[in-house]
């Protein structure tokens, strides 16, 4: 077995956990969501991290939603260094909070139109506040944060769907957290057919400023899961420690992969 793929495009693809990740550095990521932007077919871009390859190896359909997106980059360290350990090493670290920061600093400059879709009550607007201050001209056509159990409400699905239509983005941010935020663009994009969306988890409070992001050299040294830890303890601690699993899974495939 291979650790290294390759696309019908001949772009490579290194498998982790048998998630296949495009070995890109940020700079193809965004000249790639560029080109999906040109073609105008509604295209999905993940950002896995740690707990999204957990997260794949115990739930069918998010491995399903893997398996057709059309961009996959590497959102965490931990997933960088699985790389490297398995002889298959990843150009760069993408994570969809930087991913976004860029986007919209590009969005700015092209005239792309960007619709916000979730986060917490009142996150996505301050986002979009604080952006509008730094980007001077971007287009944030739409924002909604839609109430708990949305996507149980036939009637809240409608208005979402027709407010993302009306709006007529280029890219649809959705900030709903894994693996909701996935399922809800898997199954709707034809629907509401924009030609990029993204799931950027909690990047919304980020930029709002509602929840800190790490310090930098905490970035780069892979401990942004344990700042996540002491900022938000009761909601965070079980995920993060279920998610140490993926080093053993890291170990078995290097180690079944050479028994074949």
């Amino acid at each position: 077995m291979t650790h290294l793929q390759y696309n019908n495009k001949g772009r490579s693809k290194i498998n982790i956990c048998s998630v296949m990740i495009d070995n890109i550095s940020f700079q193809e990521a965004v000249d790639r969501i560029q080109q999906m932007i040109s073609k105008r077919i509604p295209a999905i871009v993940l950002t896995p991290n740690v707990d999204h390859i957990v997260k794949v190896q115990k739930n069918n359909y998010f491995s399903k939603i893997y398996q057709h997106a059309d961009l996959t980059v590497a959102d965490g360290v931990p997933l960088i260094w699985a790389a490297r350990f398995l002889g298959t090493p990843l150009k760069k670290k993408i994570s969809g909070s930087d991913l976004f920061i860029r986007l919209c600093d590009v969005a700015s400059k092209k005239g792309y139109r960007l619709f916000f879709l979730g986060g917490r009550p009142g996150a996505a607007d301050l986002a979009a506040k604080n952006l509008r201050q730094q980007f001077t001209g971007i287009k944030i056509n739409g924002i909604y944060s839609p109430p708990m159990g949305f996507e149980y409400d036939p009637k809240e699905q409608v208005k979402i769907i027709e407010l993302i239509k009306k709006s007529s983005p280029d890219i649809l941010f959705v900030g709903l957290g894994a693996p909701k935020q996935e399922k809800w663009i898997y199954e709707n994009k034809v629907k509401y057919q924009v030609p990029v969306s993204i799931g950027i988890g909690v990047s919304f409070e980020f930029v709002a400023g509602l929840v800190k992001r790490a310090p930098k050299w905490m970035q780069k040294n892979g401990l942004e899961w344990f700042w996540r830890t002491l900022i938000e303890p009761k909601r965070l601690w079980r995920r993060y420690l279920s998610d140490m699993i993926f080093f053993y899974l890291i170990w078995q495939q290097k180690y079944y992969s050479k028994k074949k």
